[in-house]
């Protein structure tokens, strides 16, 4: 991120945010409701414009990149509201996310052309190795609709692993889980990590998750940067102990 702002009207909701995600390492993107966390998540994956500056991936600007063409270039993305197909099964939900990664369209699809089925079987498969590596072997043909929260988070979760992402943005992955359900994300969040060299960006308000697995941490409040560190180092910034507890604290 190089000096993004981003407006809506005359409220400032990114002001001049500039830093940076190292690959293969998990950064935990924090900050007040309102900070600009989200619009910030917009921006990468192209749903929203940026009024300045610039964001670059792999050296290149995703500027001037199409929207549809974001998952394909290897981001990957969950939402804050889950956008599953409710009324498909988790198989066929993770096996959406494949789509970017299949060169048949429309027309030879429906022609039955020669490559389809193996493109078909490809994907099967790979939507079959992550349904196994989240643990969600034993409701893989149940309506996403009928399965309960925590689990509708993790199909999310191998739908935007389907793509095979360099970058895999987490938009509050934690938010309605319990406390039982929070630890075994962090943990699930650091093997997916490692085994599968990803780069994560993190949008968390549970602050021992965020704490526990970022390698670094970077804190929005109004639309601005505000510190980055390490998670000790951020955790003791005055300016972000005093946008979550007051100056008081």
């Amino acid at each position: 991120m190089r000096n993004v702002g981003v407006r809506f009207g005359g409220i400032v909701a990114l002001d001049d945010v500039s830093f940076e995600v190292t690959r293969g390492r998990i950064v935990g993107l924090i900050g007040p409701n309102g900070a600009g966390k989200t619009t910030l998540f917009n921006c990468l994956s192209r749903l929203y414009q940026c009024d300045s500056g610039d964001i670059l991936f792999d050296g290149s600007s995703l500027l001037r990149v199409s929207r549809h063409r974001i998952a394909e270039l290897g981001i990957g993305r969950t939402f804050q509201n889950l956008a599953l197909f409710r009324t498909m099964s988790v198989l066929d939900n993770v096996m959406v996310g494949r789509h970017c990664r299949t060169g048949s369209g429309f027309f030879v699809n429906s022609l039955r052309l020669p490559g389809v089925a193996r493109e078909e079987q490809a994907t099967l498969e790979k939507a079959q190795a992550l349904i196994r590596l989240l643990g969600l072997g034993p409701v893989a043909d149940a309506r996403v609709a009928d399965l309960p929260f925590g689990t509708q988070k993790r199909v999310e979760l191998a739908r935007a692993l389907a793509c095979e992402p360099k970058l895999l943005l987490l938009d509050e992955p934690a938010s309605g889980l319990n406390h039982e359900e929070v630890g075994v994300l962090g943990k699930l969040l650091g093997e997916i990590r490692d085994r599968l060299a990803l780069t994560v960006l993190l949008v968390e308000h549970h602050m021992s998750l965020v704490m526990s697995i970022s390698d670094r941490v970077v804190a929005l409040n109004f639309g601005k940067k505000i510190a980055e560190g390490n998670p000790a180092e951020v955790q003791q910034h005055p300016e972000v102990i005093q946008a979550y507890l007051g100056g008081a604290a």
